[in-house]
């Protein structure tokens, strides 16, 4: 029922990425948030466009999402997580260190153009460039998925991620969402009482993985400071960034998303992991 309902907004399949042929180098295109801001196409940027969805015709019985919560640390869910038949992963949040409490296997990972300068210090000197590089060469074939319309501000950091991936010739498949696509999910999550301002890389990748999984498990969602036993709960598992979950400065609405999320888990609609794994998946 709700992927029938999500369809009535949006096709994930299509609106996963702009396409090749619907732009072409040179064309002026306003950001989703900001409409009197405009960008142009890019060679380079052209260059990556797919020329057909990277997820056409894709179905998948189990897939997981994994959010970037600190509830992952000592979680040990790293080989449950990697037993999926897909893993999205969110923010191309580092797997290495951590494979053990998060896996590591990816088949689609965001890249808000925030993480370039947060993560990779906006990639300012060959130590850092090298290792977006290596993060990249990393994901093998997986979708790097690259929200670079949305808002004003990250086009430089949009672009120099392009050049790296296309001068070390990184074996990604590229996606950039198209223009409607934050609106209809948000719209489709408005007609069901959900007052979000704006969703969370997590809703979203939720919202699309609908269309092409059977079964959704999420990890590492848990907007709140601490644990179901009163323990401090890192912002991110992997840096040390802190956060109020309802500043009103966000344009996220993350305790409220978490809600709809548990109202869905209760319904069955997913699965939501928000305790320790205690074995491997069978």
């Amino acid at each position: 029922m709700i992927r029938k309902n999500i369809l009535k907004f949006l096709d994930p399949e299509k609106d996963i990425s702009i396409l090749k042929g619907t732009l072409k180098p040179g064309d002026v295109i306003h950001y989703v948030f900001d409409r009197k801001s405009t960008m142009n196409v890019s060679e380079n940027l052209y260059r990556l466009l797919p020329t057909a969805s990277p997820m056409k015709n894709q179905r998948h019985k189990r897939c997981a999402i994994v959010g970037n919560s600190g509830i992952l640390l000592n979680s040990s869910c790293g080989s449950e997580i990697d037993s999926y038949d897909f893993v999205i992963r969110c923010n191309l949040a580092p797997v290495d260190e951590f494979t053990a409490d998060v896996g590591h296997r990816t088949n689609l990972v965001t890249m808000n153009p925030s993480v370039v300068q947060r993560a990779f210090q906006d990639l300012s000197s060959e130590e850092w460039r090298q290792r977006f590089i290596r993060r990249l060469q990393d994901l093998s074939g997986s979708v790097l998925w690259i929200p670079a319309f949305m808002a004003k501000g990250g086009e430089e950091r949009v672009e120099w991620a392009i050049r790296l991936i296309l001068t070390h010739t990184v074996n990604v498949r590229t996606a950039f969402p198209s223009l409607r696509l934050l609106h209809a999910v948000r719209g489709y999550w408005l007609t069901n009482q959900v007052q979000i301002k704006r969703p969370t890389t997590g809703l979203l990748m939720y919202t699309m993985a609908t269309r092409f999984c059977d079964e959704i498990h999420l990890y590492g969602f848990w907007p709140f400071h601490r644990d179901h036993q009163g323990k401090r709960v890192k912002y991110h598992y992997y840096d040390t960034l802190t956060y109020e979950f309802t500043s009103r400065a966000s344009p996220h609405t993350m305790p409220l998303e978490f809600r709809t999320l548990s109202s869905l888990h209760r319904q069955g609609a997913l699965r939501l992991h928000t305790s320790a794994c205690s074995s491997p998946a069978a």
